[in-house]
């Protein structure tokens, strides 16, 4: 493994209870647990997991950046679209996984200064850590706001609204699937070093099936399902009355997804800004993530009664959006802030960068199916 900058003993200590924990927990289990709960409980362990415990996720002295962290842009332009569907509902924005803050203080100043302020900005959360961020961040920056921002740690059973995700749907714990070529659970049990990898059959009738539809042919090809991902869709779709569903995220069309030539997956650990193929390095102070598969999200979408409004990449997104536009507002002869927003830009937008790997989705329910995200480059047919 590429050397890795070390962790602090605080962190270190946190990390050796979180395994302990964990370990305790697969012998609890009968010796296995499928991956997924793994992940679970690597991420969101109370006081133990990743975005359950203290330590500093986003940002340049993070694990890694996220758009709203790179750029206020990218809030700015996001608003511009959520201005066009407010009116369209009660007023209501949700977002999930907000992160520091970041990205609910650009919509909401971009909003404010468009005249189209949501009735309320719900944040639905479950790191502790993050939302004391979330609160800090807010009352500093918009404090004027203050009344109209509220935090959740679940839905309410009906929304008229509009849900926003950033980078929310990659962290769902997956399942790992072995095609052999017959799929099997890939799982985690306790060898004489610590956690190892152990394949099961799969025991659960949806995965199964999943699994089997997926079927590459290979002998030996192990990739991801999100069922949470699947659940959480098939959950805001059962409560969403009127309005839209706007997530962005890192991921590909099914085709692309479980492409032959992509034979171990997308599962991907983050740390300190270094990518990491070990998913049991350091447990609780690593971030664990896969790519999304549109298809599939696309598909349990349209399955719960939803209209699929538009499938793209971030950079036509932000460019249908009017980014370009709001980078403009900037005068060009004011090099100080003129050159970081241009650099900003290129990385939101760049095919090398964020701009072609993160895609845009977008569903809808009561409200007008054309959204300046989409206008141009809509790419649903590839899903």
């Amino acid at each position: 493994m590429q050397a890795l900058p070390p962790p602090s003993p605080e962190a270190l200590t946190v990390s050796h209870e979180l395994v302990e924990h964990i370990a305790r927990t697969i012998v609890d289990a009968g010796g296995w647990i499928p991956f997924s709960r793994y992940m679970e409980l690597a991420l969101y362990t109370p006081a133990l997991g990743y975005y359950s415990a203290g330590s500093h996720k986003l940002g340049a002295g993070g694990d890694f950046t996220t758009a709203p962290e790179m750029s206020p842009l990218f809030g700015r332009t996001l608003a511009r679209q959520l201005a066009e569907l407010l009116p369209q509902t009660d007023g209501m924005i949700y977002e999930f996984g907000a992160g520091s803050g970041r990205l609910a203080v650009d919509v909401l100043r971009e909003l404010q200064a468009l005249g189209c302020l949501p009735a309320r900005y719900i944040i639905v959360d479950l790191s502790a850590d993050l939302i004391a961020r979330q609160r800090a961040t807010l009352a500093q920056e918009l404090p004027q706001l203050a009344d109209r921002i509220e935090w959740a740690s679940s839905l309410p059973p009906q929304m008229d609204g509009i849900v926003i995700g950033n980078e929310v749907l990659d962290a769902m714990p997956c399942e790992l699937i072995h095609w052999t070529p017959q799929p099997l659970r890939r799982g985690v049990a306790l060898g004489s070093d610590g956690f190892v990898w152990e394949d099961r059959a799969i025991d659960d009738e949806r995965l199964e099936t999943l699994a089997r539809a997926r079927a590459t042919g290979s002998d030996d090809y192990i990739s991801e399902i999100s069922l949470g991902n699947l659940a959480f869709i098939q959950t805001l779709a059962g409560r969403l009355r009127r309005g839209a569903i706007l997530l962005i995220d890192y991921g590909f069309p099914g085709a692309e997804y479980y492409h032959p030539q992509r034979a171990t997956g997308t599962l991907i650990g983050h740390y300190r800004h270094h990518s990491v193929d070990e998913p049991f390095y350091l447990p609780g102070l690593m971030d664990l993530t896969c790519h999304v598969d549109f298809s599939a999200v696309a598909e349990a979408g349209i399955d719960a009664g939803l209209d699929l409004i538009g499938y793209t990449t971030q950079a036509q997104f932000l460019i249908n959006a009017g980014i370009t536009a709001l980078l403009q507002e900037t005068d060009p002869d004011d090099l100080a802030h003129y050159l970081p927003q241009v650099s900003q830009v290129q990385k939101l937008l760049g095919p090398s960068e964020m701009g072609e790997l993160f895609k845009v989705i977008g569903f809808g329910r009561g409200v007008d199916i054309d959204w300046i995200g989409f206008v141009d480059g809509d790419r649903c047919r590839t899903l």
